[in-house]
This record gives structure tokens, sequence and C-alpha cells, in this order.
């Protein structure tokens, strides 16, 4: 296929004039189709490639300093990946050295002379569970503050754990900032806070298990007086009995005397008024 140029167009203004490169004229008829399609927007506006790579090499670098991939780089700047790997190479060799640097660290031991380096304390965690130091995956980045963030990913049970330290490079100092971190260095998980709330449970569930709760008194029965007679009854004398208790008269309770018996002569009303 060759190339045509543009040369003019002819008298009548209804065709367009084309020529090779060997000097062949040809000629092409202005259509209202031909017409509509120079002259739609997306074409006139179209950016050439320098121009819509708007991300400077100093944001490119600071963003693959932070941990951000590539691709995410070059979407965001809509800029190619080829441009963004022009100037990855450095960041990434840094992001290797500060990984070297952090795995050289010292930790402190109960005794002066049993001091481990940091990746011998986490390969050593991780062996008797038969992770293998080769399927462990390092990744780093650097925050605002300056301070690194080491990042590792390890096969589990779950499929993929993941364990994360702050580092220092000044102060040579790793910090975990994640529960699996502390466990790798030996130190105690932080305690968790419990908020507190309704939680269902079954009624036999041992949470609505009360051994507190007091068992209901059992009501005391109300002592009642019987009728004991003074004189016992025959089948009672047969056993030797030859008396009973006497219970006292109303007057004796309430008064401590013995009720009186009115004689004939005398006016039960006199003894209201003695």
């Amino acid at each position: 296929m060759s190339d045509l140029r543009l040369t003019g167009k002819n008298p009548e203004g209804t065709h367009l004039t084309l020529t090779d490169a060997q000097g062949s004229e040809f000629t092409v008829r202005i259509s209202d189709t031909l017409r509509a399609t120079v002259n739609q927007p997306r074409l006139t506006a179209v950016e050439t490639s320098q121009e819509s790579e708007n991300m400077s090499v100093k944001e490119i670098q600071r963003r693959l300093r932070a941990g951000q991939t590539m691709d995410s780089i070059a979407r965001d700047g809509h800029i190619s990946v080829d441009k963004v790997e022009r100037f990855a190479g450095p960041i990434l060799q840094e992001r290797v050295y500060i990984l070297d640097q952090a795995f050289l660290v010292l930790l402190r031991k109960d005794s002066a002379r049993d001091q481990e380096t940091f990746l011998d304390v986490v390969t050593s965690r991780l062996a008797p569970r038969g992770v293998d130091s080769d399927s462990l995956s390092w990744n780093s980045w650097r925050l605002d503050d300056g301070t690194w963030t080491i990042d590792l990913s390890y096969p589990n049970r779950d499929g993929q754990g993941h364990a994360t330290w702050n580092f220092d490079l000044n102060r040579r100092l790793i910090v975990a900032t994640d529960e699996n971190g502390r466990w790798m260095l030996g130190q105690e998980p932080v305690a968790r806070t419990t908020n507190p709330g309704l939680v269902h449970a079954e009624p036999s569930h041992p949470s609505r298990i009360v051994d507190s709760i007091p068992e209901p008194e059992q009501p005391r029965e109300t002592p009642r007086l019987v009728a004991i007679r003074d004189t016992p009854r025959a089948e009672d004398q047969a056993e030797g009995i030859t008396g009973r208790a006497k219970v006292p008269s109303w007057d004796e309770i309430m008064f401590g005397r013995a009720a009186t018996t009115p004689t004939d002569d005398t006016d039960p009303e006199d003894d209201l008024f003695k």
C-alpha cells in the first residue's frame, strides 16, 4: 500500500487531489461522509504522546517508593508502563536494600550473648510449622514520615498469612505493627478490648446459666395450737400415760392468770370495773 500526499483540490471543489511517491495523481470525491469524518471533534482534540504524559519523574519515583505498582501508576498518570519502568530501577533497588538492612538488625534478648538477626528470628518461628524460607515473600515501602514498612507474606492453613513491621533505618529499630508480627518476635499480643453489648444465646448456652441465683425459700408453716386432753384416753392409760400437758387458756396468755369462774351470786359485769 502506497502513502498518498494531499496536494489540493480540483477547481470545482468537489474532489481532493492526492499524489504518491512516484508522482502519480489520484482524486477523492469530497462526500458528506468524508467531510463529517474530518470535522469530528475527537480528531481535533487528540493530544500528542508528549502532552498526555503529565506525571513527572519525581512523582513516579515517589509512588514507586510508597509501594504502588507500575500498572497503577501508569493508569493514574495516563502514561505508558514503559515510561514507568524506565525510572523504576533505582527505586526498586532501594527497596531491596532496605530489606537487606532490616534482615541484619540484631534483636535484643534476655542475654546480650544470645542475640539473633531479625531474619533468623522470623524463620525460626515459622520453621516448626513447616514453612520453608524459600516460600516467604518480602516487600518494603516507605511511609510519609520517612520510616519503612516491612511486609511478609507466608503460607498457612488459611492460604496466606501476613505480618508487618515498622523499620527505622537510622535507629536500626524494628517494631511489629500487627499480632502476627509480634508473635514472630516472641512478644505477647496486645490485649483485645471488648465492648459491652447484647449477644443472642440459646437457653442451654453456658452464658445463660447463673450459679449465683439462690433457690427460693420454702414457705414456713404457721404453728397451730392443738387441743390436748388433760385426762389421757383409755388406750393412752394402757401404755402408762397418766396425764398430758395442759394448754394455757387465753387469759393466761394475755394477762398471766387463770380465768375465774363466776359464782351464781356474782354479777359478771362487776368484774369489768374491779
